[in-house]
């Protein structure tokens, strides 16, 4: 006997297939945890076939290899910018903060990492630590 629990069943309101022979199934974690999971005949409009998730890949690649192009320029652009920006603007820790971030990013393959953004945003906005002259109750 599994651990596992049931996955909730959910009827395709198109095919209303059920598990058998090239019926496929699609199943997924739900948000307050368990599992989901619906099947689809291969005709149904509704199934994701190979096709499609080939399609997919290709189509991150595409936009990847072309982010990777258009990335370098739009960052100089911006580092650009930010150095023409006054050192008094009240616009200033945004502009500062939007450029580290892009910077780390430019220095990552991946996503910048929370704890990235949080000592970044930290930097740039720091919380209001309490005055220690402050005498009101």
């Amino acid at each position: 006997m599994s651990d596992r629990p049931e996955p909730e069943r959910v009827e395709c309101t198109e095919c209303f297939a059920q598990p058998h022979g090239d019926n496929m199934r699609i199943a997924y974690v739900k948000a307050g945890g368990g599992m989901s999971e619906t099947w689809h005949s291969p005709e149904c409009s509704k199934a994701i076939t190979w096709e499609d998730l080939q399609k997919g890949a290709e189509q991150v690649r595409e936009q990847d290899a072309w982010a990777k192009g258009v990335f370098p320029a739009a960052h100089e652009r911006l580092e650009r910018a930010a150095a023409a920006m006054p050192a008094d603007s009240a616009a200033q820790p945004f502009v500062a903060a939007l450029t580290e971030l892009v910077r780390e990013q430019a220095g990552t393959t991946g996503f910048v990492g929370l704890h990235s953004w949080v000592e970044i945003l930290e930097r740039h906005f720091p919380p209001d630590l309490p005055d220690p002259d402050r005498t009101t109750e």
